[in-house]
């Protein structure tokens, strides 16, 4: 008998959605859970339709990390099983962030471990002012895997990311939000309607404009000053190359005469 599916994937008016579908379980990150993972991630990248990708869940939690429960059962080659989990987890953050589109991460409850790794590859997260998070690894023992110690002190800081990763802290929306750790809080009525205006406003840039921006942002992290400035100038003129680009403008100055 097959195994229930852990990650529900469609993609629909350029929205690609990866929805964690394992409530019952905690949507814990298992075996199982990293491989269709990486499968979701490589399908975004072989579209050409997918313009936003949302990364959330169903049920209360976000995710609680790691399957320790799995860990315990495959004890007796416990190091394959982890590396070999760890591949497919590290393939899925290392697609995802790659993406020209933009990955929207949707936080609907506790994020622990490997959950937190995941909000931290986004491009943007939001999260319910009632999610948690908590890096959780060194309490049982284990080192940060899914980027963790890659994102954590580029988002917050050397030592804050120590602080995280040596004391797990509990952290409420608001304080992830307040270190740089997430994006953005709403209130938890006003969720999913603001998840659905964040990827609206997202599609509604002319096509490139976003994916183009997203990647100068990721080159700026090993480039000098002024090789950023060569790829800003190079990228702004190649968008403004672009027919949509042209229309845009049209489209504000347009506006903005009638206001006048």
């Amino acid at each position: 008998m097959s195994e229930a599916q852990k990650i529900a994937f469609s993609v629909n008016d350029g929205v690609a959605r990866i929805v964690f579908d394992d409530a019952a379980g905690h949507n814990v990150v298992g075996a199982q859970f990293t491989r269709e993972l990486a499968r979701a991630a490589i399908a975004c990248e072989e579209r050409g339709d997918v313009r936003a990708v949302l990364l959330t869940a169903n049920g209360a939690e976000f995710s609680v990390g790691g399957d320790l429960n799995e860990f315990l059962r495959e004890r007796d080659h416990l190091r394959a099983h982890v590396r070999e989990m760890a591949s497919w987890f590290h393939l899925a953050i290392t697609v995802l962030n790659r993406l020209e589109a933009p990955v929207v991460c949707a936080v609907n409850g506790v994020a622990a471990g490997g959950g937190v790794s995941l909000v931290m590859m986004s491009d943007l997260a939001i999260a319910k002012r009632s999610a948690k998070f908590n890096l959780a690894y060194t309490r049982s023992g284990l080192t940060p895997d899914g980027g963790a110690t890659w994102f954590l002190p580029r988002l917050v800081g050397a030592q804050r990311a120590f602080d995280i990763m040596a004391t797990n802290p509990t952290l409420s929306a608001a304080e992830a939000c307040d270190i740089g750790l997430i994006a953005r809080v709403v209130d938890d009525e006003a969720y999913d309607e603001a998840v659905e205006q964040t990827l609206a406003s997202l599609l509604a840039a002319p096509a490139g404009a976003i994916g183009a921006a997203k990647k100068l942002l990721r080159q700026s992290l090993s480039n000098s000053l002024e090789q950023q400035l060569e790829l800003e100038g190079a990228s702004i003129a190649a968008q403004l190359g672009n027919p949509l680009t042209i229309a845009a403008l049209e489209r504000f100055f347009a506006t903005r005469g009638k206001s006048r």
